[in-house]
């Protein structure tokens, strides 16, 4: 069976902190899911990040396909958590297909963690895009760092 993890940085104080938990977990490949890999918290974003992931033999990839818009995300915030996941998976099932069918197709090759910024999956949309692939990969399981 395989196994998709998921983190987000937010809850991470360094690249580091990040790269000793995928490490613990045994994860081999960081998939970036945001739109734009840009933070203000220094070192997370995608050129940083990439560094410091590989001096750690981890891959890091971005698939700005299944970032979440920015709409969305800003109905999100506004408190139309309703309408943004259905737009959301609207998205994933449109226009991000094909990029997140190429990402179930390449989970046997390293243990992933899908990343983005929050903290909880149960606030970000990388929750999201690992029940999509669970639903393309029966018996997927999906492990929130």
């Amino acid at each position: 069976m395989a196994t998709i993890w998921t983190s987000g940085y937010e809850q991470h104080a360094d690249p580091a902190s990040l790269a000793a938990t995928l490490r613990a977990a045994g994860v081999r490949r960081l998939v970036d899911v945001r739109e734009f890999p840009s933070s203000r918290k220094r070192g997370f974003s995608k050129t940083a990040l990439a560094a410091a992931l590989a001096e750690d033999g981890i891959a890091y990839e971005h698939v700005r396909a299944l970032g979440n818009p920015k709409p969305y995300r800003d109905l999100w915030r506004s408190g139309r958590r309703a309408e943004s996941e259905r737009l959301y998976l609207e998205h994933l099932a449109g226009p991000a297909r094909p990029a997140l069918l190429e990402l179930a197709a390449s989970l046997d090759d390293a243990p992933t963690c899908l990343l983005c910024r929050e903290a909880s999956h149960l606030d970000c949309h990388r929750a999201l895009v690992a029940a999509a692939l669970a639903d393309a990969l029966p018996g997927l399981e999906v492990v929130n760092l």
